[in-house]
């Protein structure tokens, strides 16, 4: 059967299950938009092509499946990089297909060229430059199975116009051969006994679980473990959710942000048994003071990873939900055999740091609304089932203190790149993906600024996200910094928080917007929120400009430093806790 490359690029995309897809038509991707037409794949006109990615994203990140993205040639290609580079930090599975001019005209500065493979090199797990129609099928094949194995990541796929236009003969490949590609899924049988027999003599042990555990769907596998060997566990910023916070031995998040018990129990700890995880510079501040006491067990899908930053005792290579198992087989095997070292006393110290030292905030009656109490309020009122997506800045961090999280995949956000503006776009890949589900994104006034146009996608596309915006009139996270390290010289991070008026903004988008500046209006205002069911709703809280996010390890400090905040300087009762 004869087919154009547009045509085999959108059967490609049909044997690959693709659902759905985000972008942006233009000049040199016209034939795949009009191939897109005969297909029964969903296409989402976003307003940006940085929301497309972010979208593809948040619909990655909830369903486990590999996200879509499509921009043209030149600008629309660039504006995809911030979003991949996101993914990239994150191994969120990701392809972007992106148009370019013809292949007689490359290399010629032609009219919306840019080497977009040259550009996105550093942050794609692999790219093509398709140059024959006939490889087209291929390159699908390979682009997701690369995206989505081993440790998951972006893919870009850049085809010029002349071979979206050209003729071939429809083929598609029954498997992939990329013999420089053999990602290590087992662990290393040697290795887990190894790490098991450190597990079992450690009296002080604690369970570092990273987005690694999450990319996997391993939340299962992780609370066997935990519930048969009693460790506490910290979750990084992009795993939570993956242990339940109801659990006594959940400790929360851990680093710069953290909870004091998080932060402590990695502190004096005797073995640290991180899986999925980077060792990142947010996690462990000074990293030569870092938990100097541990012995450390290392697991992840990639080697890379393992001795980059801390050097690993045991270092396991494997997929983490592989290891999970079995780490559980042989322990549970050698329990009888090998007992394990008495951690009573530890969990019992672990339990009274997560007594005495929670996340504080005090919200005064008739005082300043507390951006701790509006977050708070949001988690009781979704429930476990809501899917919750941030944006970055302080009140991402806010809502991983006061937030509970019991449900794997339950949270999107964007870690290791911080990118602003993912929030809003990200909740609506997630609601997406999960339609069925409450997608409630909590933003700041400066976050949302930089993506809100995708209101208007929302709004044509029914996608009924909720949008809390956490406005506080500034940069919130530079205003802190500026406070705390630049002797309060605050500059060009004050934002006028009526500009623009965010009411007035989700009705000209076609939602519906409402204001809250008072403790007392936020469950009734949250209500009506969730009420909302078939166009985008934002919430404008107007919440205390000078509130920070504590506790707080400076940077360049060791987690020793960690500072509590005012809320345990002055020593008084608190309401709102943790």
């Amino acid at each position: 059967m004869k087919v154009s490359g547009s045509q085999a690029l959108v059967k490609s995309l049909e044997q690959e299950g693709v659902e759905v897809l985000f972008g942006i038509p233009g000049g040199v991707v016209l034939p795949l938009f009009d191939a897109l037409l005969d297909s029964s794949i969903r296409r989402i006109l976003t307003r940006h092509e940085q929301g497309a990615a972010h979208a593809a994203e948040g619909y990655a990140q909830v369903t486990g499946k590999v996200g879509v993205c499509v921009a043209t040639s030149g600008p629309g290609a660039t504006n995809l990089v911030t979003g991949i580079a996101n993914a990239y930090m994150d191994s969120t599975p990701l392809v972007a297909v992106t148009g370019q001019v013809p292949t007689h005209a490359i290399g010629t500065d032609a009219f919306q060229e840019a080497d977009i493979t040259g550009i996105t090199l550093p942050v794609t797990k692999h790219n093509y430059l398709v140059t024959h129609a006939a490889d087209i099928p291929r390159v699908i094949k390979e682009a997701f199975h690369i995206a989505s194995t081993g440790r998951p990541g972006p893919v870009l796929v850049d085809v010029p116009k002349d071979i979206l236009a050209a003729e071939m003969t429809w083929w598609y490949p029954d498997g992939v051969d990329l013999p420089g590609y053999r990602p290590n899924l087992k662990p290393h049988r040697k290795q887990v006994r190894e790490a098991a027999a450190l597990i079992r003599r450690a009296h002080r042990p604690v369970l570092y679980v990273g987005g690694g555990v999450s990319r996997a769907r391993a939340s299962e596998e992780l609370k066997a473990l935990a519930k048969m060997t009693g460790m506490p566990v910290v979750t990084t910023l992009t795993a939570r959710g993956m242990f339940p916070d109801d659990d006594p031995m959940a400790l929360g998040m851990p680093g710069m942000h953290g909870t004091y018990a998080a932060v402590t129990a990695m502190q004096k700890s005797d073995l640290l048994v991180a899986i999925g995880v980077r060792f990142d510079d947010r996690t462990t501040g000074r990293l030569s003071a870092f938990a100097k006491g541990a012995a450390v067990i290392h697991a992840d899908i990639d080697p890379a990873e393992i001795g980059k930053n801390r050097a690993a005792d045991v270092p396991i290579v494997g997929d983490a939900r592989a290891v999970l198992a079995e780490l559980v087989s042989v322990l549970g095997k050698e329990a009888e055999s090998h007992p394990p070292a008495d951690i009573g006393p530890w969990q019992e110290q672990v339990l009274r740091w997560k007594d005495e030292y929670p996340c504080r905030y005090t919200q005064e009656v008739g005082g300043l609304l507390k951006p701790q109490y509006v977050i708070q309020k949001i988690g009781e009122a979704v429930g476990e089932d809501a899917v919750i997506v941030t944006g970055v800045g302080q009140h991402q961090m806010w809502s991983s203190q006061f937030l509970r999280f019991n449900r794997a995949h339950s949270w999107v956000t964007s870690g290791g790149l911080g990118t602003m503006g993912f929030g809003l776009p990200a909740a609506m890949g997630a609601k997406v993906g999960r339609p069925d589900a409450v997608v409630f994104a909590i933003d700041g006034d400066g976050s949302i600024q930089m993506t809100s146009q995708e209101l208007a996608t929302c709004t044509v596309e029914h996608i009924p996200i909720k949008v809390a915006v956490i406005n506080n009139s500034h940069l919130g996270m530079v205003r802190q910094w500026q406070e705390l390290f630049y002797k309060k010289r605050f500059s060009s991070s004050y934002l006028p928080p009526d500009v623009p008026d965010y009411v007035k903004l989700a009705e000209a988008y076609g939602g519906v917007g409402l204001r809250v500046d008072s403790a007392e209006g936020v469950e009734p205002a949250i209500a009506r929120a969730l009420e909302v069911q078939d166009v985008p709703c934002i919430i404008d809280f107007r919440v205390d400009p000078e509130e920070m996010v504590y506790p707080m390890v400076p940077v360049g400090h060791a987690n020793d430093d960690i500072v509590l905040g005012p809320e345990y300087d002055a020593g008084e009762d608190q309401e709102g806790e943790e």
